[in-house]
């Protein structure tokens, strides 16, 4: 076998590790996860909507109390899962951030990203440690009317 073909099968190997399809049968490889939880106020409502590299997830809301979460196969390739929170009045206060970021030439099968959404910001752990304050909310700046 010539040297292009080594090389290309053993890119759709890895390509296919990445996603878990090959070892699936044999052992299940443990999925990523993202988990959000609204420990604001009582009636104080949180907005999630996070986007992958592959999908947009919509907007989840989140009454005091709730939690949303999904989950997913890293790619040997650069993995990213942007998100936005949004809160208070009007959804007036807001957090921009990446939740996850994986891929490349170290996979993290079975990480656990926890953000917690509590009135002085957003806190994050991956659950082995407590949780620490990560982002504070801004506020909406509206652009001036000429």
């Amino acid at each position: 076998m010539n040297r292009l073909s080594c090389f290309l099968i053993i890119i759709a190997l890895c390509a296919e590790l990445s996603n878990g399809a090959a070892l699936q049968p044999l052992q299940p490889l443990l999925k990523d996860s993202v988990h959000f939880s609204n420990s604001l106020q009582p009636n104080n409502i949180l907005k999630v909507h996070c986007i992958t590299d592959e999908d947009d997830l919509g907007d989840h809301l989140l009454s005091h109390g709730q939690t949303y979460d999904f989950s997913f196969y890293e790619s040997i390739f650069k993995t990213e899962v942007n998100c936005g929170l949004w809160q208070g009045p009007g959804f007036k206060f807001y957090a921009l951030f990446k939740a996850y970021e994986g891929g490349g030439a170290i996979l993290h099968y079975g990480k656990k990203n926890f953000w917690d959404a509590r009135e002085d910001g957003i806190y994050f752990t991956h659950g082995s440690i407590s949780p620490k304050l990560e982002y504070k909310w801004s506020a909406h700046v509206l652009a001036p009317t000429h």
